[in-house]
């Protein structure tokens, strides 16, 4: 059987989606098997894609804020993994960056999520990652709403990034109701 470390390799080496890829192949994702945490996003953006750090830009000083942990906590993987949708960052399109290759997740996602036997906790972050995990149909914003329906071992989110300011500002629950209780699970889960 492959170990971790030969699976994390094997990721790190992946070309699969090469061809689409106009900056590159470089899969970001932190992994452990300990961990006891799974941050679900989408796709790298160029800053994480530039820097090869997951969360190294300002959506993840604010995912940092939601969650109530420092930088050392969130990158100590022993504790939280974080493995997008994509592992590469996709590019950008007209609207912002494309959406994560379609090919990753199920190349990769089931061989590490099987490995993570310590897992209570898993933030959804954007309706790529809520897809996949919920199995369900809807808008961000309805299935982040319903989000006491999922709690405590799944948190469905917005991403942090600050594009999202608007819906941020439109929704002002989600900081007020949500964000609360995703603190103190997330504290209770890591025993800060």
């Amino acid at each position: 059987m492959e170990t971790e470390e030969q699976l994390i390799q094997r990721i790190h080496n992946c070309t699969l989606c090469e061809e689409y890829l106009a900056d590159g192949v470089r899969p970001v994702f932190q992994f452990s098997s300990s961990a006891r945490i799974l941050v679900a996003g989408q796709a790298p953006g160029r800053k994480v894609h530039e820097t090869g750090i997951p969360f190294n830009d300002p959506s993840g000083d604010r995912l940092r804020q939601w969650m109530g942990i420092d930088r050392e906590t969130f990158y100590d993987a022993s504790r939280i993994a974080i493995l997008p949708m994509g592992f590469c960052y996709p590019g950008h399109g007209r609207s912002g960056d494309l959406p994560p290759r379609k090919e990753c997740a199920p190349q990769w996602r089931g061989l590490l999520l099987e490995r993570l036997p310590e897992l209570q906790l898993t933030l959804l972050i954007g309706q790529y990652a809520q897809a996949w995990h919920l199995q369900e149909k809807g808008s961000v914003t309805e299935i982040v709403s319903r989000w006491r329906e999922y709690a405590p071992d799944r948190f469905p989110m917005p991403h942090p990034s600050p594009r999202n300011n608007l819906w941020l500002r439109r929704n002002p629950w989600f900081e007020k109701e949500l964000v609360p209780e995703l603190q103190k699970r997330v504290k209770r889960v890591l025993a800060l």
